[in-house]
């Protein structure tokens, strides 16, 4: 079943006789996900060349790797910070299997005396083109709004001022980690839908917060687990993997991501069977300039799906960042490919820590620093 209609068959039937009668819940999210990017190895030039500076499409990427190695980030820009077509749209286009112009740069060695690269690659020219992700996913985020006198353009989209609008991202009750609150069955190795191919938990995403607040049913209330992912570029769908742009921000990509959940027992079948009105987050003011912003409230899934939350008395309009629509097409394609035995679950090889303790940056002293 997917997750919609798990929660259905628990209201109609109860945890008990769903545990015991459903195998797996299909979970679905589709949304921005800036810390994405996909490395590439373009293969050996004649005579060859060890790249130290590299450019697809006139976006940066990093060359730090081996000669012919690269990664390409979805947030870089070019040199003239033109937002509308950064690392993530030239990923988009190598997906709709468009040709990107590489360039790139050498020093020059005895073993690599090629100085200079100029052509055209594909996802059909080079030797691996594969989506690295080191932070997806994420369990829960905030709701992001504007108290001041002036419109913000931030990541979570263009914030109206005195509380003109508030956006969130999360795929609320549909989304995978949300589903899995203790990550029981999902960690290192766990086979996932990732831009419409099948992709790999590989870690704990960067950022990865299990000790926030949560609901007396563990939900968690904050930002929290986050998923490291990995898949074959060359089997993805551009349906599924998306160039984007926020104003005044920058590039990002949006990526869709299914993960089937096995019911293996009655508190798995209910933490499946959460709806958005037991998911709550925080709404925060990002006029604050301030890592530590104040939580204005809590508001659950619900109301903020309802189309407009209360702040202050005020009456401010939600809207979503995240793509309902395909969440439930994620969640609904995993479904059939498991039942026509095209997707196989894959038990994790390892749990992740909820030990992890989540760190800041501040300005400090080599001392301190040790």
């Amino acid at each position: 079943m997917t997750a919609e209609e798990f929660k259905q068959y628990v209201k109609s039937n109860g945890i008990k006789k769903a545990a015991k009668e459903v195998d797996v819940v299909t979970t679905g999210t589709f949304g921005a996900m800036c810390s994405s990017g996909a490395y590439f190895n373009f293969g050996h030039s004649d005579p060859p060349i060890k790249m130290q500076r590299v450019w697809l499409d006139g976006i940066p990427a990093y060359a730090g790797l081996a000669a012919v190695d690269a990664y390409l980030g979805a947030t870089e820009l070019d040199e003239s910070n033109n937002m509308m077509h950064g690392g993530a749209h030239v990923i988009e286009d190598l997906v709709k299997g468009r040709a990107v112009r590489l360039k790139a740069t050498a020093y020059g060695t005895d073993c690599y005396p090629r100085k200079e690269m100029d052509t055209y690659v594909s996802l059909k020219t080079v030797n691996q083109a594969v989506l690295l992700n080191v932070r997806n996913c994420y369990q829960n985020y905030a709701v992001a709004t504007n108290s001041s006198s002036r419109t913000l353009y931030t990541y979570m989209g263009k914030l109206l001022p005195e509380f003109g609008n508030a956006t969130f991202s999360s795929a609320g009750e549909m989304s995978p980690l949300l589903n899995d609150p203790y990550y029981r069955s999902i960690g290192i190795g766990t086979r996932i839908f990732l831009g419409g191919a099948q992709g790999y938990v590989i870690w704990e995403g960067t950022q990865f917060n299990p000790g926030v607040p949560r609901t007396p049913d563990g939900v968690p209330k904050r930002p929290a687990g986050s998923i490291a992912v990995i898949g074959d570029l060359k089997q993805m769908s551009p349906e599924f993997i998306r160039g984007l742009t926020f104003t005044r921000y920058g590039s990002s990509l949006g990526v869709g991501i299914g993960v089937p959940i096995p019911i293996l027992d009655e508190e798995m079948a209910r933490a499946c069977a959460v709806t958005n009105d037991q998911i709550f987050t925080a709404v925060f003011d990002y006029s604050q300039p301030s890592r530590s912003r104040t939580v204005l409230r809590e508001v659950s899934y619900a109301e903020l799906r309802s189309g407009e939350i209360d702040i202050k008395g005020k009456h401010v309009p939600t809207s979503s960042l995240s793509s309902l629509y395909k969440a439930r097409q994620i969640a609904e394609i995993l479904k059939n490919q498991i039942l026509k035995k095209q997707f196989s679950l894959e038990k994790p090889v390892q749990n992740f820590s909820m030990d992890r303790v989540f760190r800041s940056l501040d300005v400090r002293t080599e001392k301190e620093a040790m």
